[in-house]
């Protein structure tokens, strides 16, 4: 291993080291390193006891019962030093009910959820690796595999579920057999996981390089069936009918629009997968064969609220999702009035419309289509005209009392009145939203 540690890190161990205590950097920055990345969250762990720890570093906080002490740091995340734990009883399926301190490092690794991330580094001229489990092997081949039993490690905490498909999709790592027939034996348990917990590592593999792979990890694992059951129900629902380019069933056109979405923003991601998880409630087939889906926007929408106040979303990404979500059915030909463009901009939110525009994109490439048009190239340049319009009285170039000054009027209905005509004026482009342009119309105008 070539890669040079960071000079604080290097800094931590040797303090520890000096009083005469073990240390060693472990979990995720060992592995990054062994893949040849540079971490940017170090965990380190020792023999010494908190209040050791603490007294070597002044400025280090302790606040939890699992011997874990937080230094700042200015470059990376918190640095996070543990001492050698065991752990017994796990009756909420999240947390040890008791924690031990240990005496040796193999007690500890062996207590960690997969062989990638119960790798340790001793620092000195050779930098060691300690490694009780094969998890350099596992990294080489590219496999995600529980320290041990799986079955104990999900039942000691069923949150490592959703890690695991979250460490597939960032890493691009299948799950070793043993441990994936775990998971889906084992999927129910994640019930007893609080909701923020599942939601963020949800929005954690879908930011991920392998999104797609991720998701499918879920549905072929069963954890989709129990966290996003209305998501699962659109497999098999068919969209093949005439004058319809779609090639998959709803379920798999979700999967292939995530797919495809450029966006790395895991809200517009997240939308992307649930845009039309609606089509399974409205489903209809007509005699000729058609087959409709009426209004799945509407029904996605609500589908979609449910599903984030079930994941308690903040309430500005909830807002985001739902606007994707139930605007993305928007009208893209040659014939639009501008009128209608502010309108969509409107509904939308001018901040949402890169990603609006992505999702659009991605449901394209998703149903077979291609992934631009001459209409959604000649719809994205009038979104960019349109935006320079005025969208309401406040955008104008003056204000009303500009229109006292100049018309030597008192506050009151005929200043707004005033600005109302002015700003049709200019929406209609029969007057620039210029100040000098607008004041000379007030001026030329009778009071």
């Amino acid at each position: 291993m070539e890669t040079k540690l960071p000079e604080e890190v290097v800094e931590i161990c040797k303090k520890i080291e000096s009083k005469g205590f073990e240390v060693y950097i472990v979990g995720g920055a060992v592995r990054d390193l062994l893949m040849g990345k540079l971490s940017n969250d170090w965990d380190f762990t020792t023999n010494a006891k908190p209040e050791d720890i603490q007294k070597l570093f002044k400025d280090s906080f302790y606040d939890n019962k699992y011997g874990t002490v937080g230094i700042k740091s200015e470059n990376f995340k918190p640095h996070e030093i543990t001492t050698y734990r065991t752990e017994h009883g796990y009756s909420d399926h999240r947390r040890p009910d008791k924690v031990f301190w240990g005496k040796t490092l193999e007690e500890d690794l062996q207590r960690r959820d997969f062989t990638i991330n119960a790798l340790a580094l001793k620092l000195n001229d050779n930098y060691e690796i300690i490694d009780l489990f094969g998890g350099q092997n596992d990294i080489k081949n590219r496999v995600i595999r529980a320290v041990g039993d799986p079955t104990e490690r999900f039942s000691e905490d069923a949150l490592r579920m959703m890690r695991a498909v979250r460490f597939a999709a960032q890493l691009g790592f299948t799950i070793e057999e043993n441990t994936f027939e775990a998971m889906k034996l084992h999927s129910g348990l994640i019930n007893q996981i609080a909701a923020e917990r599942i939601r963020d590592e949800l929005l954690k593999t879908l930011s991920a390089s392998y999104s797609y792979e991720g998701v499918m990890i879920l549905k072929n694992s069963s954890l989709m069936h129990e966290v996003l059951p209305e998501f699962e129900e659109n497999f098999g629902v068919e969209q093949k009918s005439p004058g319809r380019h779609h090639l998959y069933d709803v379920g798999t056109h979700l999967v292939m629009a995530l797919k495809n979405c450029q966006s790395a923003d895991p809200i517009t991601r997240f939308a992307t997968l649930l845009h039309d998880i609606g089509k399974a409630k409205t489903h209809k087939k007509l005699p000729d064969g058609t087959i409709t889906f009426y209004n799945h926007e509407m029904v996605s929408t609500k589908i979609a609220s449910k599903i984030a106040d079930k994941l308690r979303l903040a309430n500005i990404d909830k807002e985001k999702l739902l606007r994707l979500v139930r605007w993305h059915m928007f009208s893209v030909n040659e014939h639009q009035t501008d009128a209608a463009l502010r309108r969509f901009i409107k509904n939308v939110g001018v901040e949402n419309i890169p990603d609006i525009l992505a999702l659009r994109v991605a449901d394209r490439l998703g149903g077979g289509a291609r992934e631009t048009s001459w209409r959604l190239e000649e719809f994205k340049r009038r979104l960019i005209e349109v935006q320079k319009q005025p969208f309401s009285i406040r955008d104008l170039k003056i204000d009303g009392n500009d229109v006292m000054k100049e018309l030597n009027l008192k506050p009151g209905p005929k200043v707004g009145e005033i600005l109302n005509k002015l700003f049709e004026d200019v929406v209609e482009k029969k007057l620039e939203n210029k100040r000098e342009v607008l004041l000379k119309k007030l001026k030329s105008s009778p009071s």
